[in-house]
């Protein structure tokens, strides 16, 4: 076993207005916001969804510039009922992207976007 240099305590998310970004976010994965750093926000933290000592922070910090091409990280939400979270998403100001729905490996995909264009995948169980 290898010893460890350190534990992933976050994943920060740049973006342009982070209290929009993380006011997404929340509502999406069922969280609640953290009191901001910063006036206006520079920073702003979604809760925990578990108390494990261990569990990532989602975080949102300004940026000045805008995204400007697909992003090599991102978030994998798993969902029950792919189309209802998708009109959901988009209620929120997300949107799904015009690339069609992926089956490999077992997995089944869809490629949405928040409200400033980071993409992210809705991860569902599709029929054979």
């Amino acid at each position: 076993m290898r010893v460890a240099i350190g534990r992933l305590g976050g994943i920060q998310i740049d973006c342009i207005d982070p209290m929009v970004v993380a006011r997404f976010w929340a509502a999406v994965l069922g969280t609640e916001l953290q009191e901001p750093l910063g006036d206006p926000p520079q920073y702003v933290n979604l809760g925990r969804w578990n108390e494990a000592p261990d569990a990532v922070m989602v975080a949102f910090q300004r940026v000045p510039e805008r995204k400007v091409v697909k992003n090599r990280v991102h978030l994998d939400v798993e969902v029950q009922d792919v189309e209802s979270a998708t009109a959901h998403i988009e209620t929120l100001g997300g949107s799904r992207l015009a690339t069609p729905d992926f089956r490999e490996y077992g997995y089944s995909w869809r490629v949405m976007a928040d409200p400033e264009g980071n993409e992210f995948c809705l991860i569902f169980e599709a029929a054979e």
